[in-house]
């Protein structure tokens, strides 16, 4: 896995550098203005012919000629009385007589080089594995200040939520308690009808402004209002399990809750089935107050120092 990591990044490091190459090559080199790519497949330039680039993966590129940037991945480059401008060879390898010519640098990753020494290189042969680890090294601690802040971005919503919506909230946690079946597969349908409703709306193209808000605005939102609840739910039922009394406003449940929740989401598809019965509870909630007015369908809401639990 470390070392297909190296390898992507060695790709896209590869092409950025592919468009500048080209448009900076050398105008001593007799260019025509071409590119050779090979995926599975091989790529030679005879001698006296030219190109501004050649790509090859899986494959062996062979140059004779004059080339302005070569890029071999999984592959082999075999430069024999080649022009070049720079090479660059990833988890390949590099072959170099005496009679190839580079203006440039020389770039590999996890690549065996075999240059002659009477080969003459503009730049320098350097592999950037050491790079790419210390730029990895220097990107780990800025990935974990950013997921440091969207945990405390999602505490501060469920903080928000249990104290504007508390006994909606109490109520969604009810229906996950009491009613977990029903809670699910609204939660199913909801992932499904509503994005269906949302698109036929947008092919009407009158009713597209409508579509567009389900689907961009009140789906998201309602989703993430699911996993709030989720958060919610589980931290009352971890401090108020035993039957103690709970506060109004479930302030400490939200903390707990969501931080218990995240970490759970790190094995799979734990957090997405927790927040599959807080979405499908908030969708039933919101279903059953709209038909308030049905006696067959009163709205659940429970104390707030009831106990809920499994």
């Amino acid at each position: 896995m470390h070392r297909l990591i190296l390898v992507l990044a060695a790709a896209c490091l590869a092409l950025g550098l592919l468009a500048p190459a080209v448009l900076a090559a050398d105008q001593s080199l007799d260019q025509s203005s071409r590119v050779l790519m090979a995926f599975n497949g091989d790529v030679t330039v005879a001698p006296g012919e030219t190109a501004d680039a050649v790509v090859v993966t899986r494959g062996t590129a062979t140059i004779r000629g004059d080339v302005g940037t070569l890029v071999v991945i999984d592959g082999q480059a075999i430069l024999e009385g080649a022009r070049l401008e720079s090479v660059f060879v990833a988890r390949g390898s590099l072959t170099m007589d005496a009679t190839t010519t580079v203006a440039g640098d020389v770039r590999t990753l996890d690549t065996t080089v075999s240059a002659d020494p009477a080969a003459t290189i503009g730049g320098s042969i350097a592999s950037i594995d050491q790079d790419l680890i210390a730029a990895g090294a220097a990107l780990v601690p800025a990935l974990w200040l950013f997921f440091l802040g969207l945990v405390l971005a999602t505490i501060v919503a469920g903080l928000a939520l249990a104290a504007l919506c508390a006994r909606q909230v109490r109520t969604a946690e009810f229906l996950i308690s009491n009613e977990p079946a029903q809670t699910f597969l609204a939660g199913l349908a909801g992932l499904v009808i509503i994005p269906l409703i949302a698109i036929l709306a947008i092919v009407t193209i009158i009713g597209a402004p409508i579509g567009l808000a389900i689907l961009l605005v009140v789906w998201p939102a309602a989703a993430f209002a699911g996993y709030l609840v989720a958060g919610i739910w589980i931290g009352e039922w971890l401090l108020y399990r035993h039957g103690a009394n709970r506060p109004e406003r479930p302030y400490l449940a939200a903390v707990l809750g969501l931080v218990v929740l995240q970490l759970l989401s790190i094995i799979p598809f734990v957090g997405a089935i927790a927040s599959l019965f807080g979405f499908g509870a908030v969708l039933l909630m919101a279903w059953r107050t709209f038909r308030r007015s049905s006696p067959a369908q009163p709205v659940v809401s429970p104390p707030a120092s009831q106990t809920t639990g499994v």
